[in-house]
């Protein structure tokens, strides 16, 4: 009896690929349906702002403490949502059909990225990821002094206007948002590797929800270039 082990609590869940597909349905269910929401109600740009505001702020919140609480996670979903259902009201309003369009090559990116991942076609490494977040770093920074500079010149430096240095930037960053999803990717298949929590499967649907409205709300504005005279 003496020489028996001394007790030991049972050993925590560990993540699998179920729990992250299950949680990213989840966190983008809940977007969807926050979104569909909002555009029943023709929200105005109002909520639009406060869903983006509340949404940013949850998002630092959880990016910065690594937190996999639910409740966070969720309530970026909402609050995005009805950013993201605002903004696509209005522009199929003015566009109709774009917001399908949007959906459908939102759809193709995570499908070609998830194969290209998955036939190592490109490979996560160190100097990948340093490449990919110094780029959204140096694009995050320009787009913001061209927000600054459209105060005083209207269009700013036309980094978000239709011609040809908006379509550069659209397509630079839906690039990056593609990227992105290789690097999420490789976190999610690192995590179960190493054993993770059953927990961090919610941290991963966040990242993955993250970067696919990055790639939507990118692509709905380079169709709009193409969609109509203005």
């Amino acid at each position: 009896m003496y020489d028996a082990p001394s007790y030991a609590p049972p050993a925590q869940r560990t993540m699998t690929i179920d729990d992250v597909v299950v949680r990213g349905f989840m966190t983008l269910g809940t977007l969807v349906a926050s979104a569909a929401v909002a555009w029943t109600l023709n929200l105005g740009w109002g909520a639009a702002i406060a869903g983006v505001l509340v949404g940013l702020v949850l998002a630092l919140v959880i990016t910065f403490k690594q937190s996999t609480n639910p409740a966070l996670i969720l309530g970026y979903s909402v609050a995005y949502g009805v950013a993201v259902g605002v903004i696509s009201h209005l522009m199929e309003s003015r566009f109709p059909g774009i917001v399908i369009q949007a959906v459908i090559g939102t759809a193709l990116a995570f499908g070609g990225m998830l194969t290209v991942y998955s036939l190592r076609i490109v490979r996560v490494t160190p100097k990948f990821t340093k490449f990919v977040v110094a780029a959204a770093l140096g694009l995050m920074a320009a787009l913001l002094v061209n927000m600054v500079a459209s105060f005083f010149i209207p269009g700013g430096f036309g980094l978000r206007e239709a011609g040809w240095l908006g379509y550069a930037v659209s397509v630079a960053a839906i690039l990056l948002g593609c990227f992105f999803l290789l690097l999420d990717f490789d976190e999610v298949e690192r995590g179960i590797q190493a054993g993770a929590p059953a927990k961090y499967s919610w941290l991963m649907a966040f990242g993955l929800t993250v970067t696919l409205v990055w790639i939507y709300l990118e692509i709905l504005r380079l169709l709009s270039y193409f969609s109509g005279d203005d």
